[in-house]
């Protein structure tokens, strides 16, 4: 087998597929991409088991068809200190010693049977498969919003992933680790389809740095696995199985209260008061009154206190509640309004915190439980 390839589209394509293989495999196989050469289009593949990503490149001056397995970190740390420039491969059928040659210099190695590298590709023949197709800007919005908030109790698995429940209209995004929940619906396009999953952490990660680049995206939901497919790379992982809990039930209705606060300028607060707060609770105090919010953190351990002073919009009774400081600040720094919407019903129900103004097509809601405060 022969081919020719620029060496930073090569890099591009497996510096992303490589993203898929953990730092530490149970086969040893999967420290290896599979490559598969067909035509004049090269296919690379990296795989955990659980999750399977597979890229797809035009090469030059191919010969010859067939398989084989190259080690992954070698092969992204080479072209990666290669200048871009074109590269040939050559690879020997009878031994699979391949050679990399380009203008200055020349590599060679052993590749590894192809035919040894794992396939989770399973034939479903259920009829309960959910297809649509939708921007990947919906996707990545979607993820960004609420990856944060995922949870990483082991007791709780349904809980360590995001959420997806799509209706006709519109994909809602929910996650939570019971401290703090997000729900981001977003109409950017309407999947025309009904159903839902939990997709874990990695997968997530996944899709959001691998398909960036990508307009579009078709998304396959099968009972076990989903499929993310564009022209250029093709994405199957697991599903966590398990029912995720009814998110709407824990979002409080009733608000009497309601602060307007610039983000910017609370945040920086925060992020100062929290520097001096009790490392065991991460505890802030606020007092609420009109037109000012007063926030308070002590360490009785180190003696030390901080309090601050922030302008505010907010006009009813003073109201005196606790949260987390490190939980704020990741509330604080996902919203990206100049404004958010703080609303609030006794010191003892959740907080929910709003854009000021949410962009459009898109909903974004984060709720944090408060903490005890018995005094300030």
């Amino acid at each position: 087998m022969k081919f020719n390839v620029s060496s930073k589209t090569l890099y591009s394509y497996v510096s992303a597929v490589s993203k898929v293989i953990n730092s530490k495999n149970a086969l040893t196989i999967l420290n290896n991409f599979l490559f598969e050469l067909s035509d004049n289009t090269l296919t690379i593949t990296a795989s955990d088991l659980e999750n399977t990503l597979v890229a797809h490149l035009e090469v030059m001056d191919a010969e010859g068809e067939g398989k084989f397995c190259v080690d992954a970190r070698r092969m992204v740390d080479l072209l990666k200190e290669m200048p871009d420039q074109g590269i040939s491969f050559d690879i020997n059928d009878d031994n699979l010693a391949v050679e990399i040659v380009y203008p200055s210099g020349n590599y060679s190695f052993i590749a590894i049977n192809g035919n040894e590298y794992p396939s989770n590709e399973s034939v479903d023949e259920s009829t309960d498969i959910i297809e649509f197709t939708c921007p990947t800007e919906q996707i990545i919005k979607g993820i960004d919003n609420t990856l944060f908030a995922v949870g990483n109790d082991d007791l709780r698995p349904q809980m360590m992933g995001i959420l997806w429940d799509i209706k006709p209209d519109a994909i809602t995004f929910v996650a939570t680790d019971t401290r703090k929940l997000v729900k981001y619906r977003n109409a950017m396009s309407a999947p025309g389809v009904e159903g839902s999953c939990i997709l874990p952490i990695k997968p997530a990660t996944v899709i959001k740095n691998v398909f960036a680049k990508e307009d579009e995206v078709k998304v396959t939901l099968e009972p076990k696995s989903a499929t993310f497919e564009s022209p250029s790379y093709k994405f199957n992982c697991r599903f966590i199985k398990g029912s995720f809990p009814d998110y709407n039930r824990v979002i409080p209705v009733k608000n009497p209260y309601a602060i307007t606060v610039d983000r910017q300028s609370f945040l920086n607060a925060v992020r100062r008061v929290g520097v001096f707060v009790d490392q065991g609770h991460g505890l802030v105090k606020f007092k609420i009154e009109k037109d000012q919010l007063t926030m308070k953190a002590t360490d009785n351990n180190f003696c030390t206190s901080a309090r601050e002073v922030v302008p505010c919009d907010f006009t009813g009774t003073e109201i005196i509640i606790g949260f987390s400081a490190p939980y704020l600040i990741e509330i604080f720094n996902t919203i990206s309004t100049t404004d958010i919407l703080i609303k609030l019903s006794d010191p003892s129900r959740p907080g929910v915190f709003v854009p000021s103004e949410n962009s459009e097509n898109s909903e974004l809601l984060m709720l944090l439980m408060p903490m005890t405060v018995s005094d300030f």
